[in-house]
Protein backbone atom coordinates (compact mmCIF):
# COMPACT_ATOMS: atom_id res chain seq x y z
CA UNK A 1 0.00 0.00 0.00
CA UNK A 2 2.96 2.21 -0.03
CA UNK A 3 4.73 2.85 -3.22
CA UNK A 4 7.97 2.40 -3.53
CA UNK A 5 7.97 5.55 -5.36
CA UNK A 6 7.44 7.62 -2.22
CA UNK A 7 9.58 9.14 0.54
CA UNK A 8 8.21 7.99 3.80
CA UNK A 9 10.57 8.70 6.61
CA UNK A 10 11.62 6.09 9.37
CA UNK A 11 10.27 8.07 12.03
CA UNK A 12 7.07 8.47 10.70
CA UNK A 13 4.51 6.51 12.19
CA UNK A 14 1.86 4.86 9.49
CA UNK A 15 -1.48 3.19 10.78
CA UNK A 16 -3.59 0.27 9.25
CA UNK A 17 -4.37 0.25 5.80
CA UNK A 18 -2.60 3.68 4.83
CA UNK A 19 -2.11 4.18 0.66
CA UNK A 20 0.75 6.39 0.11
CA UNK A 21 1.08 6.62 -4.10
CA UNK A 22 4.01 7.78 -5.93
CA UNK A 23 6.00 10.96 -5.29
CA UNK A 24 3.93 11.47 -2.46
CA UNK A 25 6.22 12.53 0.74
CA UNK A 26 5.55 12.06 4.73
CA UNK A 27 8.12 13.59 6.43
CA UNK A 28 9.41 12.66 10.13
CA UNK A 29 7.81 12.92 13.45
CA UNK A 30 3.89 12.48 11.87
CA UNK A 31 1.17 10.28 12.71
CA UNK A 32 -1.08 8.82 9.53
CA UNK A 33 -4.12 7.06 10.98
CA UNK A 34 -5.63 3.94 9.93
CA UNK A 35 -6.97 4.36 6.16
CA UNK A 36 -5.21 7.61 5.09
CA UNK A 37 -4.53 7.71 1.41
CA UNK A 38 -2.01 10.36 0.39
CA UNK A 39 -1.99 10.88 -3.56
CA UNK A 40 0.76 11.72 -5.61
CA UNK A 41 3.04 14.47 -4.90
CA UNK A 42 1.11 15.27 -1.15
CA UNK A 43 3.40 16.35 0.78
CA UNK A 44 2.58 15.98 5.28
CA UNK A 45 5.21 17.80 7.03
CA UNK A 46 6.66 17.36 10.38
CA UNK A 47 4.58 17.81 13.07
CA UNK A 48 1.59 16.78 11.57
CA UNK A 49 -1.14 14.18 12.99
CA UNK A 50 -3.87 12.89 10.88
CA UNK A 51 -6.49 10.84 11.64
CA UNK A 52 -8.42 8.08 10.65
CA UNK A 53 -9.55 8.25 6.31
CA UNK A 54 -8.34 11.56 5.90
CA UNK A 55 -7.51 11.76 2.24
CA UNK A 56 -4.74 14.37 0.74
CA UNK A 57 -4.63 15.21 -2.97
CA UNK A 58 -2.12 16.13 -5.62
CA UNK A 59 0.25 18.85 -4.60
CA UNK A 60 -1.16 19.57 -1.13
CA UNK A 61 1.36 20.43 1.58
CA UNK A 62 -0.12 19.91 4.97
CA UNK A 63 2.20 20.73 7.86
CA UNK A 64 4.01 23.32 6.09
CA UNK A 65 6.18 25.49 7.92
CA UNK A 66 4.06 28.58 9.31
CA UNK A 67 4.49 31.94 7.45
CA UNK A 68 4.93 34.32 10.12
CA UNK A 69 8.10 36.01 11.65
CA UNK A 70 6.69 35.20 14.88
CA UNK A 71 8.16 31.04 14.67
CA UNK A 72 11.68 30.30 14.94
CA UNK A 73 12.07 27.01 13.97
CA UNK A 74 10.57 25.38 17.06
CA UNK A 75 8.64 22.37 17.05
CA UNK A 76 4.80 23.10 15.96
CA UNK A 77 1.95 21.34 15.55
CA UNK A 78 -1.30 21.08 12.48
CA UNK A 79 -4.04 18.16 13.11
CA UNK A 80 -6.42 17.17 10.90
CA UNK A 81 -9.97 15.33 12.18
CA UNK A 82 -11.05 12.60 11.04
CA UNK A 83 -12.69 11.79 7.32
CA UNK A 84 -11.67 14.70 6.12
CA UNK A 85 -10.71 15.00 2.51
CA UNK A 86 -7.74 17.89 1.70
CA UNK A 87 -8.22 18.66 -2.35
CA UNK A 88 -5.40 19.16 -4.50
CA UNK A 89 -2.99 22.23 -3.75
CA UNK A 90 -4.23 23.21 -0.36
CA UNK A 91 -1.73 24.34 2.01
CA UNK A 92 -2.53 23.96 5.88
CA UNK A 93 0.46 25.64 8.07
CA UNK A 94 1.58 24.56 11.39
CA UNK A 95 1.28 26.75 14.65
CA UNK A 96 4.13 29.09 15.66
CA UNK A 97 4.43 27.58 19.37
CA UNK A 98 5.06 24.78 20.56
CA UNK A 99 1.61 24.19 22.38
CA UNK A 100 -1.35 24.09 20.39
CA UNK A 101 -1.44 24.24 16.86
CA UNK A 102 -3.66 24.67 14.07
CA UNK A 103 -6.49 22.04 13.58
CA UNK A 104 -8.67 21.16 11.18
CA UNK A 105 -11.93 19.40 12.30
CA UNK A 106 -13.10 15.81 11.52
CA UNK A 107 -15.56 15.42 8.41
CA UNK A 108 -14.60 18.20 6.64
CA UNK A 109 -14.19 19.03 3.13
CA UNK A 110 -10.91 21.77 1.84
CA UNK A 111 -11.49 22.11 -1.51
CA UNK A 112 -8.56 22.75 -4.09
CA UNK A 113 -5.77 25.80 -3.88
CA UNK A 114 -7.34 27.03 -0.42
CA UNK A 115 -4.79 28.43 2.11
CA UNK A 116 -4.86 27.41 6.31
CA UNK A 117 -3.18 29.46 8.28
CA UNK A 118 -0.94 29.53 11.90
CA UNK A 119 -3.25 27.96 14.28
CA UNK A 120 -6.46 28.81 13.15
CA UNK A 121 -8.96 26.06 14.32
CA UNK A 122 -11.80 24.96 12.14
CA UNK A 123 -14.63 22.77 13.83
CA UNK A 124 -16.02 19.64 12.49
CA UNK A 125 -18.24 19.26 9.13
CA UNK A 126 -16.92 22.66 7.84
CA UNK A 127 -16.59 22.99 3.89
CA UNK A 128 -13.71 25.53 2.55
CA UNK A 129 -14.43 26.52 -0.75
CA UNK A 130 -11.82 26.68 -3.55
CA UNK A 131 -9.21 29.14 -3.30
CA UNK A 132 -10.36 30.68 -0.30
CA UNK A 133 -7.97 31.97 2.27
CA UNK A 134 -7.81 32.06 5.64
CA UNK A 135 -4.87 33.67 7.79
CA UNK A 136 -3.22 32.61 10.95
CA UNK A 137 -5.19 32.33 14.64
CA UNK A 138 -8.88 32.02 13.15
CA UNK A 139 -11.34 30.15 14.96
CA UNK A 140 -14.43 28.98 12.60
CA UNK A 141 -17.01 26.55 14.09
CA UNK A 142 -18.79 23.50 13.35
CA UNK A 143 -20.62 23.31 10.07
CA UNK A 144 -19.31 26.29 8.31
CA UNK A 145 -19.15 26.88 4.53
CA UNK A 146 -16.77 29.77 3.39
CA UNK A 147 -17.35 29.77 -0.81
CA UNK A 148 -14.77 30.11 -3.17
CA UNK A 149 -12.27 32.91 -3.08
CA UNK A 150 -13.26 34.31 0.35
CA UNK A 151 -11.16 35.78 2.41
CA UNK A 152 -10.47 35.88 6.12
CA UNK A 153 -8.33 37.93 8.34
CA UNK A 154 -6.16 37.05 11.12
CA UNK A 155 -8.25 36.61 14.45
CA UNK A 156 -11.56 36.57 13.19
CA UNK A 157 -13.99 34.59 14.37
CA UNK A 158 -16.55 32.88 12.86
CA UNK A 159 -19.86 30.82 14.43
CA UNK A 160 -21.54 27.50 13.77
CA UNK A 161 -23.69 26.77 10.49
CA UNK A 162 -22.59 30.23 8.84
CA UNK A 163 -22.47 30.50 5.28
CA UNK A 164 -19.67 33.12 3.79
CA UNK A 165 -20.54 34.04 -0.16
CA UNK A 166 -17.81 33.60 -2.51
CA UNK A 167 -15.00 36.68 -2.58
CA UNK A 168 -16.35 38.24 0.52
CA UNK A 169 -13.61 39.71 3.24
CA UNK A 170 -14.07 39.01 6.53
CA UNK A 171 -11.88 40.69 8.68
CA UNK A 172 -14.20 40.20 12.63
CA UNK A 173 -16.18 38.46 13.92
CA UNK A 174 -19.55 36.39 12.68
CA UNK A 175 -22.11 35.44 15.04
CA UNK A 176 -23.88 32.22 14.05
CA UNK A 177 -26.27 31.15 11.81
CA UNK A 178 -26.08 33.76 9.26
CA UNK A 179 -25.10 34.03 5.70
CA UNK A 180 -22.63 36.91 4.88
CA UNK A 181 -21.85 38.62 1.03
CA UNK A 182 -20.76 41.43 -0.20
CA UNK A 183 -17.76 43.84 0.14
CA UNK A 184 -17.93 45.86 2.53
CA UNK A 185 -19.87 42.56 4.02
CA UNK A 186 -23.31 42.77 4.64
CA UNK A 187 -25.71 40.74 6.75
CA UNK A 188 -27.58 38.96 3.95
CA UNK A 189 -30.42 36.72 5.96
CA UNK A 190 -29.77 33.63 8.09
CA UNK A 191 -28.62 29.87 6.60
CA UNK A 192 -31.94 28.70 7.07
CA UNK A 193 -31.54 25.79 4.01
CA UNK A 194 -28.28 24.37 6.03
CA UNK A 195 -29.74 24.13 9.44
CA UNK A 196 -33.13 22.57 8.23
CA UNK A 197 -32.28 20.67 5.90
CA UNK A 198 -28.72 19.03 6.87
CA UNK A 199 -28.33 20.24 10.69
CA UNK A 200 -32.12 19.28 11.96
CA UNK A 201 -33.04 22.22 13.45
CA UNK A 202 -37.03 22.97 13.57
CA UNK A 203 -38.76 25.58 12.58
CA UNK A 204 -39.17 26.88 15.77
CA UNK A 205 -35.71 27.56 16.29
CA UNK A 206 -35.17 28.75 12.95
CA UNK A 207 -37.79 31.29 13.20
CA UNK A 208 -36.31 32.05 16.51
CA UNK A 209 -32.70 32.49 14.84
CA UNK A 210 -34.89 34.52 11.96
CA UNK A 211 -36.36 36.71 15.22
CA UNK A 212 -32.79 37.51 16.83
CA UNK A 213 -31.04 39.15 13.74
CA UNK A 214 -33.71 41.58 12.55
CA UNK A 215 -33.16 42.70 16.05
CA UNK A 216 -29.31 42.53 15.17
CA UNK A 217 -29.11 43.52 11.61
CA UNK A 218 -33.06 45.50 10.82
CA UNK A 219 -34.14 47.61 13.59
CA UNK A 220 -32.07 50.57 12.98
CA UNK A 221 -30.60 50.42 16.91
CA UNK A 222 -27.07 49.61 18.56
CA UNK A 223 -26.28 45.96 19.19
CA UNK A 224 -26.30 46.40 22.76
CA UNK A 225 -30.35 47.45 22.71
CA UNK A 226 -30.77 44.60 20.39
CA UNK A 227 -29.34 41.90 22.57
CA UNK A 228 -31.71 43.41 25.27
CA UNK A 229 -34.77 43.18 22.99
CA UNK A 230 -33.92 39.57 22.20
CA UNK A 231 -33.64 38.45 25.67
CA UNK A 232 -37.40 39.88 26.22
CA UNK A 233 -39.20 39.27 23.24
CA UNK A 234 -37.59 35.60 22.15
CA UNK A 235 -37.86 32.52 25.07
CA UNK A 236 -34.37 31.60 26.20
CA UNK A 237 -33.77 28.69 24.06
CA UNK A 238 -30.12 27.52 23.17
CA UNK A 239 -30.19 28.73 19.58
CA UNK A 240 -30.78 32.11 21.66
CA UNK A 241 -28.06 31.84 23.52
CA UNK A 242 -25.76 31.02 21.13
CA UNK A 243 -26.34 34.24 19.78
CA UNK A 244 -26.18 36.50 22.55
CA UNK A 245 -23.03 34.38 24.05
CA UNK A 246 -21.14 34.63 20.97
CA UNK A 247 -21.65 38.74 20.49
CA UNK A 248 -21.21 39.39 24.16
CA UNK A 249 -17.44 37.19 23.80
CA UNK A 250 -16.39 39.48 20.94
CA UNK A 251 -17.70 42.81 23.06
CA UNK A 252 -20.66 43.51 20.84
CA UNK A 253 -18.23 43.94 17.66
CA UNK A 254 -19.72 42.01 15.16
CA UNK A 255 -19.15 41.55 11.14
CA UNK A 256 -21.93 43.52 9.19
CA UNK A 257 -23.20 46.10 12.20
CA UNK A 258 -23.02 49.63 10.70
CA UNK A 259 -24.39 51.32 14.23
CA UNK A 260 -22.88 51.90 17.30
CA UNK A 261 -22.11 49.48 20.15
CA UNK A 262 -23.40 51.03 22.98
Amino acid sequence: MISPLAYVDPNAKLGNEVTVHPFAYIDADTVIGDGCEIMPYASVIRGTTLGKNVKIYQGAIVGADPQDFRWKGNPSFCTVGDNTVIREHVIINRGIYSQGGTVVGSDSFIMGDAHIGHDTHIATKCVIGNSVTIAGDVDIDTGTILSSSAVVHEKSRIGKFVLIKGGTRISGNVPPYVIMAHNPVVFYGINSIVMGKHACFTEQQIDDVAKAYRQIYQSQTSVFNAIKRIEADIEDTPVRADIIDFIREVNLKIAGDHFNVE
